[in-house]
Parts: structure tokens; C-alpha cells; sequence
């Protein structure tokens, strides 16, 4: 009634067998931990096997990629409550933005320090379509960078940069919203950044 025979006692893997194929895979495991899980996921090399097969600097953007996207996500906790009472004087420094433009000369100057492995995150807040023209650059070093916009249920990358001293271009914002950038400071050694822009903003700040 059966097409199979029941194996014979003698074919079976024995109890030892078994130990020692848990134990080589247990083994097997835990090299693949630290040879290529942690150094494509989190950037962390302990044996140098990720340097040489080219993992560890993808973990490493990996990691930067989820600050990024962190402090991004608690930029946009943050909420504003309209100021009624600072309409009059935005209107007016829009037009004194205006002439300074036209002058060549920068509507704000944000010049700050990031000490080894800190981020910072400036924005404007900005109408669809608007246009901002930029200029930063790095002093002590080089900076990793994230030029990005967001609102609510909205979110783009514009660029993003490794080991960059300087940059400058136009910003146009793809809808109205928050649109700026964050920088994060993977040097050794403080870093002093100067950010200069002019443009279509109502407000720039640090989120």
C-alpha cells in the first residue's frame, strides 16, 4: 500500500550529526553578522571583511540617510501659529528684500559651528513655484548635505551631497511649503558654515 520504505535506523543523522550542523550554522551566522550585516546595514566593520568587499560605506549612508530622514520627520512636528501682528512688517521686509536683490546684495546671512557627527536643518517657508538663490560654504572642513522641501503630506529631495565645502544655485519650490536644508558634519573637527540666500521666502529658521 506504501511506494516509499521507511528509512532504516542507520540512515538517520545522528544526535551528534545534528549538533554539529547547528553549530556550524550558528557559526555560519554569526560571521555573516559581522562581516556583512552590520557593515551594509549600520556602517559598523569590526573585522574589515565590509571596507574590502565595499559594505561598510553603504551602511554608512544607510545610517546618514535615517538621521536625515529623523530630523526631517521632526521638522515636520514642528507647527507654526500665524502671527497676525508681524503681516505688516514681513510685507515690509519683503520689499526691502526686493531691493537688496536687485542691489546684488544677500537678504540673510546664517552662519553657524557643527562639532563632529551634528546636524542642522535650515528652511524657508516658501510658495509654490518660488525661486531662492543660495550660496554656502564650508570652513574647517566638509559637510554632508540633504536640500529638501516639505508640507503637509508633501515631501521632495532636490540634492543631496558627501563630503561637500561649498554650493550655490537656485532653489524653486516644487509646492508651498517648508524648503531648505540639513547638513551633518562626519569630519573630526568643528566645521564653520556661512549660509547667504535672497529670494521668494517669507521666513527662514532653523527647525
Amino acid at each position: 500500500m506504501y511506494n516509499s520504505d521507511t528509512p532504516l535506523q542507520a540512515e538517520l543523522p545522528s544526535s551528534q550529526k545534528l549538533v554539529k550542523s547547528t553549530i556550524l550554522a550558528a557559526i555560519s551566522a554569526v560571521v555573516l553578522l559581522f562581516t556583512v550585516v552590520l557593515p551594509a546595514e549600520y556602517g559598523i566593520d569590526p573585522t574589515g571583511v565590509g571596507s574590502i568587499l565595499q559594505l561598510t560605506e553603504m551602511g554608512q549612508v544607510k545610517q546618514q540617510l535615517a538621521d536625515e530622514a529623523a530630523a526631517d520627520a521632526a521638522g515636520l512636528l514642528v507647527t507654526e501659529t500665524p502671527d497676525i501682528d508681524n503681516v505688516a512688517e514681513q510685507a515690509v521686509s519683503a520689499t526691502l528684500s526686493d531691493t537688496a536683490i536687485a542691489s546684488g546684495e544677500w537678504r540673510d546671512e546664517t552662519p553657524f559651528t557643527l562639532t563632529p557627527g551634528e546636524g542642522i536643518e535650515i528652511k524657508m517657508k516658501m510658495d509654490s513655484g518660488g525661486k531662492t538663490e543660495y550660496s554656502w560654504i564650508v570652513t574647517g572642513g566638509e559637510v554632508n548635505f540633504d536640500t529638501h522641501g516639505d508640507a503637509l503630506g508633501k515631501a521632495i529631495s532636490y540634492e543631496k551631497g558627501r563630503g561637500v565645502a561649498a554650493d550655490e544655485g537656485v532653489l524653486e519650490a516644487a509646492f508651498t511649503g517648508n524648503h531648505g536644508w540639513f547638513w551633518r558634519n562626519r569630519g573630526d573637527s568643528d566645521v564653520q558654515v556661512v549660509l547667504r540666500t535672497r529670494g521668494d521666502y517669507s521666513t527662514i529658521k532653523t527647525m
